[in-house]
């Protein structure tokens, strides 16, 4: 296995202690703090494209969720818990706290997006501003979850079965999963657009069978408890209150749904949003227009 380039240079690496183990962390630039979280199948690496245009006006905390990239994996139980979103909010919260930061603005994409959302919601005094790339809430999902979408993301229902049925599958052809799934949502069905250091990122947790079960985990957690979290915050009517962006790629996996700034702001009273030319992964098909809107939307407001 090659060396894994680092793609931050003049970055800190910061190994962050928190309840559930340690958090791994890029730190990096000038200015408030702005916490970078990936989605599924990539790690904090994911953001090295458009980090250049937002280091100048931020201090960028670029992390790994627990369970994946090197943050520490917490021991599972049955309910999932510690992969729930609000589990990894918690986690997130601490680390932020370990670094100084008690109030910080936030991007997620993916899976981090879940995070981040979940954040807004839980503990909206932390945030200024929030972010999400390529996502609806969970609860949506599964609600709409017809044909045609269950075909265009089924690795939400592969991967939330019991295990070791998606560990064992995916152990055994770790790299054709990820590069498979991965080309297949992008715009172009290639892979054309990733780095390929970032990509041998992305492999290396594929390789390692602790990794692929909990990420799985995380999927588990997303069908059972975080949508019951969801479920009851949305027919409590609770809101994200906070200035928000949602940003979502026109051949992405969001849009394929519904339209997504109309479905976010049932669940905000303060969101604006806008599709970017890429499929799934904004950052890496389309980082300039991605880092472009992001810049106006934290800096410019």
């Amino acid at each position: 296995m090659p060396d894994l380039a680092d793609l931050f240079p003049g970055y800190d690496s910061k190994w962050i202690n928190t309840s559930s183990g340690r958090i791994f962390a890029r730190v990096g630039g000038n200015g408030p703090p702005l916490l970078l979280l990936h989605g599924f199948s990539s790690t904090h690496v994911m953001w090295h494209p458009v980090a250049p245009a937002l280091a100048d006006k931020f201090t960028l905390i670029i992390a790994d969720l627990p369970g994946y990239g090197w943050s520490d994996m917490p021991e599972s139980d049955k309910e999932h818990t510690p992969y729930t979103k609000r589990a990894m909010v918690k986690t997130m919260v601490e680390a932020m706290e370990q670094l100084g930061h008690v109030h910080f603005a936030l991007a997620g994409h993916d899976r981090g997006g879940r995070v981040s959302y979940r954040l807004a919601l839980d503990h909206p005094g932390r945030l200024s501003k929030l972010a999400v790339l390529d996502i609806l809430p969970t609860y949506d999902y599964w609600e709409r979850m017809n044909r045609a979408y269950a075909l265009k993301i089924y690795h939400w229902t592969f991967l939330a079965q019991p295990a070791p049925l998606p560990e064992t599958l995916i152990a055994g052809a770790g790299e054709f999963f990820l590069k498979h799934k991965m080309a297949s949502q992008t715009k172009a069905k290639t892979l054309a657009a990733m780095d390929p250091r970032a990509l041998e990122h992305y492999l290396a947790p594929f390789r390692d069978p602790a990794r692929i079960h909990a990420m799985c985990e995380d999927y588990r957690a997303g069908a059972y408890a975080d949508y019951e979290i969801d479920k009851a915050d949305f027919e409590a009517g609770k809101k994200i209150t906070i200035p928000m962006l949602a940003l979502w790629g026109s051949a992405g996996i969001a849009s394929a749904a519904a339209t997504p700034l109309d479905t976010w702001k049932k669940w905000a009273t303060n969101v604006r949003g806008a599709p970017v030319d890429s499929g799934h992964f904004l950052t890496e098909e389309n980082p300039a227009e991605t880092a472009k809107l992001l810049r106006e939307f934290f800096v410019e407001g």
